[in-house]
């Protein structure tokens, strides 16, 4: 049983990962990669990267079980033994067996590689028979076979440093094995000399023995084994088989488990061994136990399905993992990280015995607190030097409280660390820790003089970590009622505060004096203890830190696999995930840089990452090994590692400076840093298109086919003419290149720039659209030059086409007559009056036997189906180029505006730009700006769009065309290729900038449908009603929508001869006019609801239940699309809505009860659920008097005096005019409790909570299962009617959970 003197505390596996597989029988872990192998009772072998929980590799050639694993310590290799008597040595990297080793004869239980193989290339195999054996695996031959033992070697084991090798044996012994004579023989030491080693050679060279004697010897080995390994200790102790033993990695001690259910100490000396002690508490054999690598620990597992930690200097177990079903067979541990592993009947578990983040936490000013072992120190950046990050200064030594605390390594060091922020007088620092359920420990100490004058000893029990709120206050949270506890520094409480949500389970630094974050599941909720109110809440899944920044303006909160980034008020800023688990984050506090309380640098465990609140993130650099991030400055990373040693890593930041600065809007920033960083990459050239930035790219990027991408992109003609002739000279004229100037015709036609248009037809030799072309800008001359060029390419459909655009009648006839055509060209000659033509045709068509007769009679002159004269159309504009369209330039290209470095502030809502920022862009692109603004000169640089949303140019862009001739130089007439004009720098038009369509700024201003279908958007106010209230049926709601999209305008006859002008209404424009923040005047309001509901209770009043019906479903279909002024309207609006739902339904059961008559039972349930609906107090005491004569004619006295009843307790009852009915209710209810019994029995109780259903009428009492329509609130049973369309108000689908009705902006 368990030793009295011993602890055991049941608490969670701290585990890293888990894998589901075959009965894990072996285990081992890379030396340096995230890697476990797993030998499996199946024959599989399994290597795992346990980081990301995947399988690498399988391997499978064994035949049976194999039980023993290993991994070289530098070679890519595995050896593995197994029931098939076999060791098979493996190469991971070429993922395949490279030879067996046989001499077995029977099962092999481990095999283990020498912990120094480069020296030794040795294996040992420990196996059922009987033997240990040492091999060669260089040369693949077996050295030394151990015999002695005289049962199952269930272990064997090499000595970490030492020539020993420990043995386990079902024979109840653990044997001790000197290797040192192998040792010297290998080296070729004088051992080796003596034994005439067959392939050493002696001083001359000469080999030693024959090859007979050399076999013999073998053959010896193989029958009797060898002195060059000898027994040094026996050790007898245990009554059963012993199934495993270990070496102490540095001490002289073993530790041994057994089927006795013991795990045994024992010492060695140079000279014998004896036992220190035996470790009680497994309740069935113990399979396997070993050293903890860096605590004084033994950790042991068994078939009874547990896991022990015992500590070795108590001889007490300190721990117990248990497993619900599986039996452990195996334990492993990594040789540099505290990592363990254990292989049970369903697969295996790698895990920790303590977490190993330092406790730490940031002070005022450079200094940062943190545990290392049992200490308090302060490290001070400010006194950093040279190589250091700093100096640290011990403050104070922490008690050990509590049994658990007696030992290291199992989680009792201190967890958490606050630092008081809000006192600049003295230091107070509450360290809290896990031991015995959660506890924290309050340090006071001097900032002076740091190590002096320390007060701690003030303790209590709590949750998780404290949190100081004010200067003299500090709160935990509660362990068993889970409140907030105030306290002060004498910790004495001061208040409980209950929380605002059940099951919290941690408190966290709320960035404020007196505030505090709330961890709650998957939730953390900003809370004000104070006045107990909820600042913000948000979602973050499994939360394990939070950081604020510098400033308090940002947090950043830690998940698992995520952070979150979140404002003061705790609004979410952006969400990001990560497939690693996310171990440490701090915010930049560098001075200057404008990155201070905006980057955040935050730890994985092989990786440092940046996020930005704009969501941006990337990876900065790999770590070797985990690190906690505490600082941030500059380009440096300091941090703690896990032995919480303060460090600092160089971090490069320039790509998260860059994209902050684009974020930001800081321009001159982000170019300085274009022109000055190595800033390059497809992930940058695609981050800046994506932001829409091309033009930035186009800065750093020579590569021809992307610079021609991005010109287009950011419609940059002269750029993108200059890659397209780059591209032309490396690949030819072939079709790339011919796709190429396709491209730029397109983007060049959609500018308007018909010169680049039609140099790229030119090279593209589309002669078609070359043709078009001319015809369009009127070039005649050009169009014959086409004409020609058709002719000679014998292309009879072209010159036909060029010869119609030209307008050229004798050209065509002569294309027809050429092609054969002679019927059609002698129609042709004639309808143009060129008569000898017709003449000479007419004699052509005879002499080839035709005859011309009726040809004209075909063609029908004057009327409306005849022919016209073919002329082509008159060009506006034939001078120089036509008016191009804007393309907008953003400030980013405007480089006369980038100052370099970092003091470039954000800029004003900038005047005007210089002109001369077209000049510049000339430069910058090697190509004149002239033709690609098409004779505005620099105008399309006069616009400062830097800070400007408005995308969309005004309407009349028409308007344009006037200021073309006069403000600007004509062009000179150029050559045919050449291209572009000569335009000069200082053209005075400035455009202004243009507005927003009433209609725009509608939809944008408001998420209410009705003003969305105001703006003609039916779409979004479809989708707005669909995710708002569920809508689904919009047929109901049409008549409303038109009603909006109709009112919100007013058409004005204009003058004669032009169209009307729409006036657009607005709602708030009562002041003045409202700019871009108007909002429509919409057709429904209040007032046009309330005259609805007034009808429909006046039809219900008179017994017209149908039109009554017909009044409330009306307006249930206009409040969607009625926009509320004020709160009150709101409100109103839905009580009208709750109104409408209970008269329908109260008229859908009155249609129902006329249906039922005859039946008893049914009919009197009706009435009396037509009497929960929530009528006026008139129309109440209808319902009343109706279901006290169904149920009394129908004898159930119990629910006609409840009716009864309520009927008296009405206040109209008291009126003169109702006094024969108060007569009858008052009969009605002394004969009822007379009788005092229901004739039937009826599903209705009157005294439990329910609401109706209104599929079927029937209560849904409290708890049973109903849906919902979001919109009308109606319910219905069960979950039958979820995704049918709601029977009350007809258009909104039930069981889809919304947000609910929206009332206005």
């Amino acid at each position: 049983g368990p030793s009295p003197h011993g602890i055991k505390i049941r608490i969670t596996m701290l585990t890293k990962f888990e894998s589901k597989s075959a009965r894990v029988k072996g285990l081992a872990f890379h030396p340096v990669r995230p890697w476990i192998c797993a030998s499996l009772h199946n024959g599989v072998i399994q290597l795992w990267d346990y980081r990301v929980g995947t399988v690498i590799d399988r391997f499978e050639e064994h035949d049976g079980p194999v039980r023993g694993v290993d991994f070289h310590l530098h070679e890519p290799l595995i050896v593995t033994g197994g029931d098939d008597y076999k060791i098979k040595v493996w190469d991971y990297k070429l993922r395949r067996c490279l030879f067996t080793l046989l001499g077995h004869l029977d099962y092999i239980r481990t095999v283990q590689f020498h912990p120094n193989a480069t020296q030794f290339p040795w294996i040992l195999s420990a196996s059922d028979d009987q033997t240990l054996r040492l091999w060669d695996f260089q040369k693949r031959s077996c050295l030394s076979v151990l015999t002695g033992h005289n049962h199952y070697v269930m272990c064997a084991a090499f000595h970490p440093s030492e020539d020993l090798i420990v043995s386990a044996s079902l024979d109840q012994t653990v044997r001790v094995w000197d290797t040192t004579g192998l040792r010297k023989k290998q080296l070729g030491g004088p051992a080796a000399a003596d034994q005439g080693y067959p392939g050493m050679t002696d001083s001359n060279g000469n080999r030693g023995q024959s090859a007979a004697a050399a076999t013999a010897l073998n053959v010896q080995a193989e029958l009797f084994g060898t002195n060059d390994v000898v027994v040094k200790y026996v050790l007898e102790g245990h009554d059963r088989g012993v199934n495993w033993a270990a070496f102490h990695p540095t001490l002289p001690l073993l530790a041994s488990a057994a089927d006795d259910r013991q795990v045994k100490l024992w010492r060695m000396s140079e000279t014998k061994a004896w036992e220190v002690d035996t470790l009680r508490g497994h309740a069935n054999n113990v399979s396997c136990c070993l050293f903890h690598p860096k605590q004084e620990l033994v950790v042991s597992n068994s078939e009874d399905r547990s896991i022990r930690v015992w500590d070795v200097s108590k001889r007490v177990g300190v721990q117990t993992f248990r497993r619900e079903g599986d039996r452990f067979w195996i334990l492993a541990a990594h040789r540099s990280q505290n990592l363990l592993a254990a292989g049970h009947d369903s697969g295996m578990i790698v895990f920790k015995l303590e977490r190993e983040r330092p406790a730490s936490a940031n002070g005022p000013g450079d200094k940062l607190y943190y545990v290392r072992g049992r200490e308090l120190f302060c490290h001070d950046y400010g006194r950093a030097t040279g190589g250091s990050s700093g100096v640290d200064v011990p403050i104070a030594s922490l008690r050990r409280v509590g049994q658990q605390a007696q030992t290291d390594g199992i989680g009792s060091g201190p967890r958490f660390l606050s630092y008081n922020m809000h006192n600049p007088t003295e230091g107070n620092v509450l360290v809290c820790s896990e031991v015995d359920g959660g506890c924290y420990e309050l340090i006071t100490f001097s900032l002076t003089n740091a190590g002096g004058s320390v007060t701690d000893g003030k303790r209590g029990s709590c949750l998780g970590p404290g949190v100081f709120l004010g200067r003299n206050r500090f709160a935990i949270l509660d362990r068993h009622k889970r409140e907030i506890v105030v306290k002060n520094l004498n910790n004495e409480t001061t208040k409980r505060v209950q929380a605002p949500l059940p099951n919290v389970d941690c408190l966290y630094d709320g960035g404020a004096s007196g505030r505090i974050i709330l961890r709650a599941d998957d939730r953390a909720v900003l809370f004000e203890v104070q006045s107990r109110r909820v600042i913000g809440e948000l979602t973050a899944p499994k939360i394990k830190n939070v950081v604020w920044s510098p400033d308090g303006s940002k947090v950043a909160l830690l998940c698992k696999y995520g952070v979150v980034i979140a404002n003061r008020q705790l609004e979410q800023l952006c969400s990001i995930s990560d497939t690693v688990r996310i171990k440490s984050g701090a915010w930049d506090v560098s001075p200057s840089g404008g990155t201070s309380s905006n980057l955040f640098i935050y730890t994985t465990l092989h990786h440092v990452k940046y996020c930005l609140s704009t969501g941006d993130t990337g990876t900065i650099r790999t770590l070797d090994n985990p690190i906690y991030a505490t600082r941030v400055v500059k380009d440096q990373l300091f941090c703690l590692d896990r032995e919480a040693r303060s460090r600092v890593i160089s971090i490069d930041t320039t790509e998260a400076r860059f994209k902050l600065a684009l974020a930001n809007k800081k321009y001159g920033q982000v170019m300085h840093m274009v022109k000055h960083s190595r800033l390059c990459g497809r992930a940058i050239v695609a981050y800046l298109q994506s932001k829409g930035f091309p033009e930035v790219a186009l800065h750093f990027v020579r590569d021809p086919q992307t610079r021609f991408r991005l010109a287009l992109a950011c419609g940059n003609i002269e750029a993108a003419m200059e890659s397209a002739f780059s591209l032309e000279q490396q690949q030819g004229l072939d079709g790339k290149a011919r796709d190429v100037w396709g491209e730029l015709g397109s983007e060049a036609l959609r500018q308007g720039n018909h010169q680049v248009v039609e140099m790229s037809y030119q090279r593209k030799k589309d002669f078609d659209r070359l043709s078009f072309l001319y015809m369009l800008t009127g070039d005649s001359e050009k169009l014959r030059k086409m004409l020609k060029i058709s002719n000679m390419r014998n292309d009879i459909m072209g010159r036909y086409h060029n010869a119609l655009l030209l307008g050229d009648a004798a050209e065509r006839v002569a294309v027809l007559e050429a092609s054969g055509n002679l019927p059609l060209a002698y129609i042709s000659a004639n309808l143009h009056g060129l008569v000898d033509v017709a003449e000479r045709i007419k004699v052509a068509i005879e002499t080839q036997e035709g005859s011309v007769e009726g040809l004209m009679d075909k063609v029908p002159v004057g009327t409306k189906k005849g022919g016209r004269l073919l002329q082509p159309p008159t060009p506006i504009i034939r001078g120089g180029n036509w008016p191009t369209l804007e393309i907008k330039k953003t400030t980013l290209e405007d480089l006369s505006a980038a100052d370099a470095g970092d003091e470039y502030e954000e800029e004003e809502a900038a005047p005007v730009a210089d002109t001369a920022g077209a000049a510049v862009w000339e430069d910058d692109f090697a190509a004149g700006d002239a033709d690609a603004d098409g004779g505005l000169g620099g105008a399309a640089d006069d616009f400062d769009m830097g800070d400007d949303d408005d995308m969309g140019w005004g309407d009349d862009l028409d308007d344009l065309g006037d200021d073309f001739g006069d403000d600007t130089p004509k062009a000179a007439p150029v050559d045919e290729m050449a291209g572009l004009n000569e335009i000069s720098d200082d053209a005075g038009f400035q455009m202004p900038a243009a507005g927003r369509p009433p209609a725009g700024c509608w939809a944008a201003n408001s998420s209410h449908a009705a003003d969305h279908m105001a703006a003609g958007g039916a779409s979004s106010a479809m989708q707005l009603l669909h995710r708002q209230i569920a809508a689904s049926d919009f047929s109901v709601l049409k008549g409303s929508m038109l009603g909006c999209y109709l009112g919100s305008t007013v058409s004005l006859p204009g003058i004669p001869g032009s169209g009307s002008i729409v006036v657009p209404l607005m709602r708030n424009d009562a002041s003045g006019h409202p700019g871009n923040d108007s909002l429509p005047r919409t057709s429904l309001n209040l007032r046009t609801l309330v005259t609805g509901i007034r009808q429909g209770y006046r039809f219900f009043q008179t017994g017209k239940f149908n039109d009554a019906k017909n009044a409330f479903t009306e307006v249930m279909a206009q409040i969607p699309l009625t926009a509320a002024e004020n709160k009150n309207e709101a409100s109103e609006m839905k009580e009208m809505l709750g109104i409408c739902r209970e008269y329908i339904t109260a008229i859908r059961i009155k249609a129902a009860m006329a249906e039922a008559g005859a039946d008893p039972v049914r009919s009197t349930e009706l009435a009396a659920l037509f009497t929960h609906c929530d009528l006026q107090p008139v129309h109440k005491l209808l319902a009343l008097r109706s279901a006290m004569g169904t149920s009394f004619k129908h004898k159930n006295y119990i629910v006609a005096a409840s009716f009864a009843r309520r009927l008296l307790e009405l206040p109209d009852m008291r009126s003169a005019k109702n006094a024969d009915l108060r007569m009858k209710a008052t009969k009605v209810l002394q004969k009822s409790e007379q009788m005092a019994r229901n004739e039937h029995t009826l599903n209705y109780n009157e005294n439990a909570a329910f609401v109706i259903d209104c599929k079927d009428f029937v209560p849904i009492y409290t708890g049973e299962e109903s849906v919902k329509c979001s919109y009308s609130g109606s319910s219905y049973k069960g979950s039958e009617m979820k995704g049918h369309v709601d029977l009350t108000d007809g258009f909104c689908t039930i069981g889809v959970e919304t947000i609910g009705l929206v009332t206005g902006k």
